[in-house]
């Protein structure tokens, strides 16, 4: 497993070893041990998750203010430009964001720890989305920050407006936002 660092120090790209062959390939898509050796950490997932959806649709950016979750974010289908938001007060990264395009061609995956918001944004045709969580979803702790909030200046390649749900078209502003210690 190769590690690569992003803008933020505490996110990372990961990207599994592939052993292609005249059949197609294989890859472990997740191996504690060596999660925990390129790393230096042992999270404990709990539940996994599947999104899909269609281009330019947009999903986030969501975090749970309590039982916040760690998340190891992998594309099977398609390409997301994913993005990631750093909301701990006390980090020196504080309201910095960064992104990443996640696609299946490349089998690179991303680590989100608890304490940032995360989003996608459906560059392909269509896009599925798996990723391994570190607690429960709790629908009653879940937040969502606004994707277009002009402080943060997140840089969606977008061609037109995104489609969105609701809960995400009604996100709160950065300064709005309940946020970590």
């Amino acid at each position: 497993m190769k590690l690569a660092p992003t803008d933020l120090p505490d996110v990372l790209v990961l990207e599994p070893k592939l052993f292609p062959d005249a059949r197609g390939h294989f890859l472990e898509s997740y191996n504690r041990r060596k999660f925990r050796e390129a790393t230096g950490l042992d999270p404990q997932f709990v539940q996994d998750n599947q999104s899909f959806s269609v281009r330019n649709v947009l999903r986030g950016l969501h975090y749970q203010i309590r039982q916040p979750q760690g998340k190891l974010v992998q594309v099977l289908l398609g390409e997301v430009y994913d993005v990631v938001v750093d909301l701990r007060r006390s980090s020196p990264s504080f309201g910095k964001w960064t992104a990443v395009n996640l696609s299946a061609a490349t089998h690179r995956m991303l680590w989100v720890p608890a304490g940032f918001a995360h989003g996608f944004l459906v560059v392909s045709e269509h896009a599925l989305v798996q990723y391994k969580v570190t607690d429960y979803y709790a629908p009653e702790h879940e937040r969502t920050l606004l994707w277009s909030d002009r402080q943060l200046g997140i840089q969606w390649p977008l061609e037109h407006d995104p489609v969105l749900n609701e809960k995400d078209a009604r996100g709160a502003s950065f300064v709005a936002a309940e946020l970590f210690d």
